[in-house]
């Protein structure tokens, strides 16, 4: 099997990640148990989580010059994804203070600081992308940005998979390059109107879809007739705050290596599962064996 290559255009934050019995209400304090600082953003994770699944990766994105930049860049480097085309820009990078409860529930807060200032592609990073299998793009950087690599991804034959998180409207011209779109039911109710009660309005917009449900699954639609609901994989839930990054990396992984996309969703569906069974972002994401040993092809 050759290995996938995938470009990943998104945003890379430092994670600041506390943990306690319960969310805090507005206007409440709460005494919490645990601290960690780890790398995160949904385009950082999908990389590393790219690579942990068996894929080479180039990660295209921006970082600041302070501090957390450094450190950012050593460890998404240090996963195993290629960071040759990473911008460093002056000021701070990108931030998420992350709260998690007790039953792995979560509630986040992000500062794009550098993330914001990743606009007109180069010409190397335009390149990375016509190279790539697949790309994989979320919308936590520019709009333009996410849409000038998907025309250029599109315009090549590379897989365009767009995962439209953080829920919100997005451009007839980016859509348009979309080969394969991952969102949330928050996300799709933004997009469509529509929730888990008609995944297929999702195909108004582009040719192929997975609409995921957390604990309830997810379901797949496409232009050609499919609308099949992929079941949850059960595990005990530590912390869900990457698992849709791990489900989407793995999702184009399979993609890319060639498995119907059906298959690639129940793979993506271990992923998943297997991600929420540790606290954090980035260091919760599964590897290849994880994966490989809760997955449970179509039937």
């Amino acid at each position: 099997m050759r290995q996938t290559r995938v470009a990943v255009v998104g945003s890379a934050n430092m994670d600041l990640v506390g943990t306690a019995p319960a969310l805090p209400r507005p206007g409440e304090t709460v005494l919490g148990s645990d601290f960690v600082m780890l790398p995160g953003g949904k385009g950082a994770n999908q990389a590393i989580a790219a690579v942990r699944a068996g894929a080479s990766c180039v990660f295209l994105g921006a970082i600041g010059s302070d501090a957390f930049g450094v450190t950012l860049k050593a460890r998404i480097t240090a996963a195993g994804v290629d960071t040759g085309q990473l911008r460093v820009v002056y000021g701070a990078s990108g931030v998420a203070l992350v709260m998690v409860g007790a039953e792995g529930e979560n509630a986040i807060l992000v500062t794009p600081g550098a993330n914001s200032a990743f606009t007109g592609l180069t010409e190397g990073e335009l390149h990375a992308v016509r190279e790539a299998d697949v790309l994989v793009a979320q919308v936590e950087v520019p709009l333009e940005t996410v849409t000038e690599a998907a025309v250029a991804a599109h315009a090549a034959g590379t897989r365009v998979v767009l995962n439209a998180a953080p829920a919100r409207t997005l451009p007839a011209e980016l859509l348009a390059a979309v080969d394969l779109l991952v969102v949330n039911e928050t996300e799709a109710v933004t997009l469509t109107g529509q929730g888990r009660d008609d995944p297929r309005a999702l195909l108004a917009l582009v040719p192929r879809a997975v609409l995921t449900l957390g604990g309830h699954g997810a379901w797949y639609v496409d232009r050609d007739g499919a609308t099949v609901h992929v079941p949850p994989v059960k595990v005990d839930v530590v912390d869900s705050t990457a698992a849709g990054d791990a489900f989407t990396a793995a999702l184009a992984v399979a993609w890319g290596e060639g498995r119907e996309l059906l298959d690639a969703v129940h793979w993506a569906a271990a992923a998943g599962a297997a991600c929420v069974r540790r606290l954090g972002a980035s260091v919760a994401l599964p590897r290849r064996v994880e994966i490989d040993e809760l997955y449970a092809p179509p039937a």
